[in-house]
């Protein structure tokens, strides 16, 4: 007879008096091991080189989750204006739904810094830092859906269980505070479609997964559930959290291999220590009246504060999300729909980069706007559900749209590539999601092509097997 282990033959043989006798033993040696005190276990998390020299150390990500128009916000096309009304002299490309003439944008649009850039009504504070800002124009996704172009942007790919760009980068470099997650990504009322799939870290060790802040609230123990325990003092928690890694370490020590234990015991660990700084780190009541104005009293302003406290104390990935569902995704509304969405973050990103500046973290902190794709130029023709007989919204458009970046070692001050002249397809220079993702890997310090980890007997990477880095956007 074949037995798996040598516990399985102690059990069948001799009726079970080996596995008892070895079970005396091992109680014996884990009671000893007990009394000897806990081993300290080093956290997955210290910071670690990178693959060469990073220009960024940190990043915080501005996802407008919906698909923000490119061309009511940064990619200034006046030949659509003349077109208004009108098909359009060019091909339609095909989209999620039914598309008509030509949709001229009904904001203004004004030129900003040294170059000229035209940037609109819309994002007229942000467009005081164009100048540092690097604008990608010609940004492409592969499909007009929501829940694959999500999985994309931040997962690298549509299908499969991959883990997030937060993830990689937690892996690759840790962070350098061990008080606070590494990666956070904050989305208030609930959350994006594909949920918690964006932040995951699939095959990664469970560590480098993204914490989620739910920010519609502002008391800290909603904010960051079971914060702080209303039964047992720090010291007490402390003792029990020892007794609790001892008996973890002896489960351990026969599975060196279980990724999940070794998350949960740094879980355990992390929740213990942010008692004490995650408390300091989200009261944003602690910064001065002309800050919090600045930021806006708005769920969002809140967000970007925070994001700022987060960097200040060496938080490696925040991520910034707009809201549940997909706020960004004006089918119909269009003007009314953008201009409340871009209100709620316009002061607070101009703030934020002022911020960052002011505290020389500008050139180490990597910032990052847009959503999953852009919207059509052309307008949407809704015959069914709420939006029906509503034609003043924008489809879904994948074939081009707009990111920009700004610090971390980005060449600020530029356009980078183009739509055509309406606005529909990247056609100069173009940009795929994995360009883009191998373009912040290398401003982080990691080879796209060798920050991998092996799963199911292959190297997995965030960019599969394409990518390549945006040599251009970096200074």
């Amino acid at each position: 007879m074949f037995y798996s282990s040598r516990r399985e033959f102690l059990a069948r043989s001799g009726c079970g008096f080996g596995a008892l006798a070895l079970a005396g033993m091992t109680t014996e040696q884990a009671m000893a091991e007990i009394s000897a005190g806990p081993k300290q276990f080093s956290s997955p998390m210290q910071p670690r080189p990178a693959h060469f020299p990073a220009k960024a150390k940190h990043v915080i990500h501005i996802f407008c989750n919906g698909g923000p128009s490119h061309v009511d916000t940064f990619d200034y096309k006046p030949e659509l204006q003349k077109y208004g009304g009108k098909a359009l002299p060019v091909e339609t490309l095909k989209t999620e739904r039914k598309t008509g003439a030509a949709l001229a944008s009904p904001f203004k649009f004004q030129q900003y810094g040294q170059n000229g850039v035209y940037v609109s009504e819309l994002f007229a504070k942000t467009a005081k830092h164009i100048d540092d800002m690097a604008i990608i124009h010609s940004m492409h996704a592969d499909v007009p859906n929501h829940e694959p172009s999500l999985m994309l942007m931040n997962c690298g790919d549509a299908r499969l269980a991959r883990p997030s760009l937060g993830a990689w980068v937690t892996y690759g470099m840790g962070s350098e505070n061990q008080n606070l997650p590494g990666f956070i990504a904050m989305c208030p009322n609930g959350l994006p479609i594909t949920g918690t799939q964006n932040w995951r870290s699939a095959f990664l060790p469970g560590v480098y997964q993204g914490t989620h802040i739910d920010t519609r609230h502002r008391d800290i123990e909603k904010l960051i559930e079971n914060i702080k325990s209303h039964v047992a003092s720090l010291p007490e928690q402390r003792r029990q959290l020892d007794l609790l890694q001892k008996l973890n370490q002896l489960h351990q020590a026969k599975r060196a291999e279980d990724a999940a234990l070794d998350a949960r015991i740094h879980s355990f660990e992390l929740a213990y220590r942010m008692q004490m700084e995650a408390t300091d780190a989200f009261d944003i009541q602690k910064e001065p009246k002309h800050i919090l104005e600045a930021y806006g009293d708005s769920v969002q302003g809140r967000q970007l504060l925070i994001a700022r406290r987060l960097v200040e104390r060496g938080v490696r990935f925040i991520q910034l999300w707009h809201g549940e569902g997909q706020p960004w995704d004006n089918h119909d509304d269009l003007e009314e729909g953008h201009r409340r969405l871009a209100g709620q973050i316009d002061g607070g990103i101009a703030q934020l980069l002022t911020d960052l500046k002011e505290r020389g973290l500008f050139d180490e902190t990597l910032v990052i706007w847009g959503g999953e794709f852009g919207r059509t130029p052309v307008v949407e023709m809704p015959t069914a559900g709420s939006n029906a007989g509503k034609i003043n919204g924008r489809d879904h458009n994948h074939w081009g749209f707009t990111v920009w970046m700004a610090g971390g070692g980005v060449k600020g001050g530029q356009v980078y590539g183009a739509t055509d002249p309406f606005g529909f397809q990247a056609v100069e220079k173009k940009v795929h999601v994995h360009d883009l993702q191998a373009t912040i890997l290398a401003l982080l310090g990691f080879d796209h092509e060798k920050l991998t980890y092996r799963y199911a007997g292959r190297d997995f990477r965030l960019t599969d097997v394409h990518g390549t880095v945006v040599k251009d956007l970096i200074a």
